[in-house]
Order: structure tokens, then C-alpha cells, then sequence
């Protein structure tokens, strides 16, 4: 009970509905709450809903077990954002009735239910208005209410193509200030998403695309992440044959082998989470985890590029038949991203394109300036580790 999950925005609390669902936390398929991470001595869950709009929320109330949430906690808005990282950031910061304090002041009430806080989960999207504007606001505000706490952001990329005409000021503003304030983030794409969710479903005709719902995208997203963050403790391994080789290849099926600049990817590190009552073959020098670092490309100056988790259960699965393979890594196909938005931003930002729209939210120039320079760096810092 140590830990505030924090669901900012249309995508941030429709990507943790369905962790709650992935859990068994809705259903009541779990059991334990009172050793439950995701919930309170009370049960309900440590979590804080806030959105400048109100149909999510209130769709979500519906659909959640009653009683699951505090109502206290489920926080809406009277006005959208316009897909603008500055209004959401700024709109209106010197009042009780604003988005940033009264959510302050509902994760203040939860971090002293805690036992003993370590940090904030953040789930949100990296092109909204309240997702990227508000999210990164609640990331300063937490990092300085509690610097000893970590923060850990949760955070959707639009569809490269274009979702919004401003999602490339939105990144670039919103990655530079979860840059500055959060310790980790766990970035998915939208585009990556949905080749995945669509293998998932046994299709490979790019043609059918369009009915891969967002439903089914926000699944695998919420899968990936109680992959990671359900608790495992380690375990003696028992005897058992299982194909941990197999779910190595499907884990790596999609990975790019290079940049769209012809440089190979690679990794600085990667964690790998194992879930099964039978772990005998997934151990850090197995021919599985060596295939596994060799997919990632783990740079050659790290000697100890993998860390291995496991756990002889499965939250997910009661029965304990489920085996489960996770892999989180710092991968350099960020680096793809950051210069598609660094070009696309400066682009538009040597043009005078839209930045009225976030001046009129106290957004100038020297915000831009600065998140520029932190997308750089970023960038520079992944081209050299790789060397």
C-alpha cells in the first residue's frame, strides 16, 4: 500500500479501467484486497480519476464495481482543453476549484492512507490537452510536494500520421517536462499498439486495421503494465518444460532492427518479468534471456544488461496454468520519435504556426526554447550510448 495510481485525462483513465479489469480488481475475481498493492486496508482502490471532461468518468462509474472507487477521488472538469499543452498546464492555476489543486489535494489524502508512500503511477497521453498539459503540471507539483517519492509516467504517443495539429508542440512540451520531474516512463505507440493488438487477434492483413478497436489497444497497454508492476518475489524453480524460447521470439516479433536512418537499435538495459509455476528455463544465463539480449541489442559496455524477475503466480490467473514474459527495455527506437517531433515542432515553430494558441495560456518562448533544448540532449545522450 504504497503507491497513488494517478489516471489524468481520456486516455489515462481508460488505459487504467482496464488495468482494474486485467486485475480482477472490477469482477471481484481478486480475492486477497488486504494484501492487495492496488488498494487501500479498505479496500477501494488508491487511485485518483481526474478529467477535464466528464463522459469518461462518468462511463467508468458506471462500468466499475460499486464501491471500488472513493467518490471523493473521481474528479471532473467543467471545460475541455482543446488539445492545447498550455491549457491545460496553466487554465486556471490560482483557485480551489481548478483541476491541478483539487487533485493535489485528493493525492495529498491518499499518500497519508499509505503506510509508507514511494511514489506515483501516472497514466496519461502525451498529445491531450489535459493528458500532456495537466499531467505534466501534476508531475512538477508532485516532485516538489514529494521529492522523495518516485514518479513513474505511463504515457501514450499519438499515431505518427497525425492526430492533432498541435501534437507536436504537445510531445515536445509534455516529454521535457516528464524529463525534468518523473524518474521513469513507460512510453507506448499508438502505431506500435496497434500492429501488436492486431497479432493478438490472429490477423496479419494490414487492411483490417480499422477493426482493431480502441478497446482491444488499451487492453494490451493495460496488460503490458500489470506485467511490470504487479509485485513478483523470487522463487526457487521447479522442474518444467516450458517454452520460454517461443515467448522470447513473439516478445521481439515486431522490434525494428534499425532506425529509419539505417543505424542499428539498440539497448542501454531490459528488464524481463517471468510469471509462471514452472521457471526452470528462464534463468539470466539461459539460452531464452541471451536470445532475448541479443533481439535488444544490448550495447556491449554494460556487463550486466539484464535484470530477471520472476514470480510463481499470476495475479491474472488464478488457476496458475497462465506463463507470462514481459519486457521492458531503454530502447534507442525513442530516438526515431524525438526526431520526428523535434523536426515536425521546429518546423511549425519557425513558422509562427499556432503559437498564439498557447501564448494566449502564458506558454512563450523561452518554454519552447527550453523543452527544444531537453528533446536534444535527450536525443544526443541515445545517439552517443550507442557508440
Amino acid at each position: 500500500m504504497s503507491t497513488v495510481w494517478l489516471q489524468v485525462g481520456q486516455c489515462g483513465n481508460q488505459i487504467a479501467q482496464e488495468l482494474w479489469h486485467t486485475l480482477g480488481l472490477v469482477d471481484g475475481s481478486c480475492r486477497k484486497i488486504d494484501r492487495n498493492p492496488f488498494c487501500s486496508r479498505d479496500g477501494k482502490l488508491s487511485a485518483v480519476c481526474v478529467d477535464s471532461e466528464s463522459k469518461v468518468i462518468k462511463k467508468m462509474q458506471k462500468q466499475m464495481k460499486k464501491g471500488l472507487f472513493r467518490e471523493s477521488n473521481l474528479i471532473v472538469g467543467k471545460q475541455g482543453r482543446g488539445k492545447n499543452w498550455a491549457c491545460g498546464y496553466n487554465k486556471p492555476l490560482n483557485s480551489e476549484e481548478s483541476l491541478l489543486y483539487k487533485t493535489m489535494e485528493r493525492l495529498r489524502k491518499e499518500v497519508e492512507l499509505r503506510d509508507c508512500y514511494s511514489g506515483t503511477v501516472l497514466f496519461h497521453s502525451l498529445s491531450g490537452g489535459t493528458g500532456a498539459g495537466l499531467g505534466s503540471h501534476l508531475c512538477e507539483e508532485i516532485r516538489d510536494e514529494y521529492p522523495l517519492g518516485q514518479i513513474l509516467s505511463v504515457a501514450v504517443a499519438p499515431y505518427q500520421t497525425g492526430e492533432c495539429p498541435l501534437q507536436h508542440y504537445n510531445i515536445l512540451l509534455c516529454l521535457s517536462w516528464l524529463q525534468r520531474y518523473t524518474d521513469g516512463i513507460f512510453l507506448f505507440y499508438n502505431d506500435d499498439v496497434l500492429r501488436r493488438a492486431l497479432a493478438s487477434m490472429g490477423k496479419k492483413n494490414i487492411r483490417v486495421l480499422s477493426q482493431v478497436s480502441l478497446l482491444s489497444m488499451n487492453t494490451y497497454i493495460a496488460d503490458c503494465v500489470a506485467g511490470l508492476l504487479f509485485p513478483v518475489s523470487n522463487f526457487e524453480p521447479t522442474r518444467g518444460q516450458v517454452f520460454w524460447d517461443s515467448m522470447v521470439s513473439s516478445v521481439t516479433h515486431f522490434l525494428d532492427p534499425e532506425s529509419s536512418t539505417g543505424s542499428p537499435h539498440y539497448s542501454t538495459s531490459l528488464l524481463s518479468v517471468a510469471r509462471s509455476n514452472h521457471c526452470s528455463l528462464i534463468q539470466p544465463q539461459s539460452s531464452a534471456m541471451k536470445k532475448l539480449q541479443r533481439a535488444y541489442g544490448c550495447v556491449s559496455w554494460n556487463p550486466f544488461p539484464l535484470s530477471l524477475w520472476t514470480a510463481s503466480c499470476d495475479m491474472r490467473d488464478p488457476t496458475g496454468q497462465r506463463h507470462s514474459l514481459t519486457v521492458c527495455a531503454n530502447h534507442s527506437s525513442i530516438v526515431d520519435l524525438l526526431k520526428h517531433t523535434l523536426e515536425k515542432a521546429q518546423k511549425m515553430y519557425s513558422a509562427k504556426a499556432y503559437i498564439h494558441w498557447y501564448r494566449q495560456y502564458g506558454c512563450g518562448e523561452g518554454d519552447f526554447e527550453q523543452a527544444f533544448d531537453t528533446l536534444s540532449s535527450v536525443e544526443a545522450e541515445y545517439c552517443s550510448a550507442g557508440e
